[in-house]
């Protein structure tokens, strides 16, 4: 019974400090209230070059009920009611404006747009709010909310919101929006009054190397006649020290990229040349197909994926896994018809084999066009295949070419094990070193030729799967490639897959270390020439295949 007594006495004395605390809040809340619609009616009444201050005098209230006053004052829907000069949010509605009261939200009404008079505002002052309206959402629980808060303080650089703005670089977890408030913060602190200041904020940009943080560098350095933008010494050496740091960390990133993008490029060529070596090393044939073998494969993946979106649609990331091995598959037919239909025939004979393999080149091309029409063919990326790496510089790497050079190396490594460890590789390259005597020692010659012929066919509609996701499937697909393809042949080697894989990244990488100065079209010239130059001192390329018949 005691306990019983106490637990009542606790209660009672819990309920009595509520009530307690509600009788000193509520006041505080009621005149919190009360400024609000002061504040709201100033506002209204104020003329245009006052209203700014009443807005800040609203902010500091921290009310919530700011912001939706702020965003009517904005899109023009605060007006003033005539009748009582009441300030009051406007919605269009059936009949005129519904009213709404900006403090409680409560429903005033239905006038007709005469009843009332719109607030004043001008292009000045709406901007100016907007950038208010940024710090109130500063600490939004919603990350895309603080992002436009930090954008409209880096837009007004307002002195005052500093303080609010550290606070919330303090507390901020998010990526994207630690990095725009910093950017903010930074903007404050160079157009401070205080030299120290300004000399904080280039030290905060010094380990950036957006665009934005260089304009800001920059901006600092700029010179009229004799004056300088910044007057402080200090100041304008730490910035050029900045941004010649800066530039520094771009150009070595740029490098980078551009080298990915040579490795990228390489990786393609060495696909579309991997069965080219094959097919020109072992039966020295000049195949002015091989483009279109390519462009098979593309189509190939275009029908598969097609077929994909209209069964199944949701195991659409496995299309790429399917179209592969049909890809080889009808390239390598193709190029086995070929071969037993045609080009057996003109052994011995390069240029008309040449001559042939160009008409079936253009056969292949105008049937791909009845078939599928002119018109470029669109082919999906699966979802693992999308989307790119960020570096800090702003470089962008995408995923969809790591993907291919990965896949290049493998599609290399496993020709290799073909040509090294199965007995189809050895009969071929005994054919390769030797034609006559491999025939001699009983090997099938034609059979070896065709099923050589089938395989750098096939390989060359793998490589169309692969350019079918960075590249436009048209009937011209293949026509891109065939030339650099004969390049990297003959630059590494021909008949030598290595000579080709070194051919390849070769090509790629100078390709596009030449383009920022030189240009793609006169980049492509200079590595022509040189390979032409190169030639001239080594006729049979990097890496020379050895044998009798490749000797003699």
């Amino acid at each position: 019974m005691p306990a019983c007594r106490r637990s009542g006495r606790f209660r009672f004395g819990f309920l009595m400090v509520l009530f307690t605390a509600m009788a000193l809040l509520a006041p505080i809340a009621v005149q919190a209230a009360e400024d609000l619609e002061s504040l709201v009616a100033e506002l209204g009444a104020a003329p245009l070059p006052k209203k700014d201050e009443v807005v800040q005098r609203m902010i500091a209230t921290g009310a919530p009920e700011v912001v939706t006053i702020l965003e009517a004052l904005v899109e023009r829907d605060l007006y003033t009611r005539k009748s009582d000069e009441k300030v009051v949010i406007g919605r269009k509605a059936s009949g005129g404006l519904m009213l709404l009261d900006p403090v409680t939200g409560e429903e005033l009404g239905v006038v007709g747009s005469r009843d009332v008079s719109r607030v004043t505002t001008n292009n000045s002052l709406r901007s100016s709010v907007k950038a208010s309206m940024g710090a109130l959402t500063l600490m939004s629980p919603d990350p895309q909310r603080r992002l436009e808060a930090a954008d409209g303080l880096l837009k007004s650089s307002d002195q005052t919101m500093l303080p609010l703005l550290e606070q919330a670089l303090a507390k901020e977890q998010d990526a994207a929006v630690l990095n725009a408030l910093q950017l903010a913060e930074a903007s404050i602190k160079l157009q401070s009054e205080s030299a120290e200041v300004r000399l904080s904020g280039v030290q905060a940009l010094s380990d950036r190397t957006d665009p934005e943080s260089r304009v800001m560098l920059s901006r600092l350095l700029l010179k009229d006649g004799d004056v300088w933008r910044e007057p402080d010494e200090n100041v304008r050496g730490a910035a050029e020290e900045t941004l010649a740091s800066m530039e520094s960390r771009l150009r070595m990133w740029r490098t980078v990229e551009h080298l990915y993008q040579g490795i990228s490029l390489g990786s393609v060529l060495l696909l579309a040349a991997m069965g080219l070596a094959i097919t020109f090393g072992v039966m020295g044939v000049i195949n002015m197909a091989h483009g279109e073998m390519v462009m098979l494969g593309a189509y190939t993946t275009f029908v598969i994926q097609e077929g994909f979106r209209s069964a199944a649609p949701e195991l659409f990331g496995w299309s790429l896994a399917v179209a592969l091995p049909a890809a080889f598959l009808v390239s390598a037919l193709v190029g086995v018809a070929m071969e037993r239909g045609c080009i057996r025939f003109l052994y011995g004979r390069p240029l008309e084999t040449l001559l042939a393999t160009w008409g079936i080149s253009l056969i292949l091309q105008q049937t791909v066009r009845s078939i599928f029409g002119p018109t470029n063919r669109e082919v999906g990326s699966p979802e693992w295949m999308q989307g790119a790496m960020e570096s800090v510089a702003g470089i962008t790497l995408t995923y969809n070419r790591l993907y291919i050079i990965l896949f290049s190396f493998c599609v290399l490594c496993a020709v290799l094990l073909v040509l090294k460890k199965t007995a189809f590789g050895l009969q071929m390259r005994a054919v390769t070193q030797n034609r006559e005597m491999a025939r001699a020692m009983g090997i099938p010659t034609g059979r070896v030729d065709a099923m050589t012929f089938g395989l750098g066919s096939g390989i060359a509609g793998i490589a169309g799967v692969a350019l079918s996701q960075i590249d436009n499937v048209s009937p011209n697909l293949g026509q891109a490639y065939i030339v650099d393809s004969f390049m990297v042949v003959v630059f590494g080697g021909v008949g030598n897959l290595w000579g080709a894989f070194a051919g390849a990244m070769s090509l790629g990488v100078v390709n596009k270390l030449l383009e920022p100065w030189a240009g793609a079209v006169l980049g492509k010239i200079l590595v022509l020439v040189a390979i032409i130059l190169f030639i001239q001192k080594r006729p049979r390329g990097l890496f020379a295949l050895r044998g009798r018949a490749v000797e003699s």
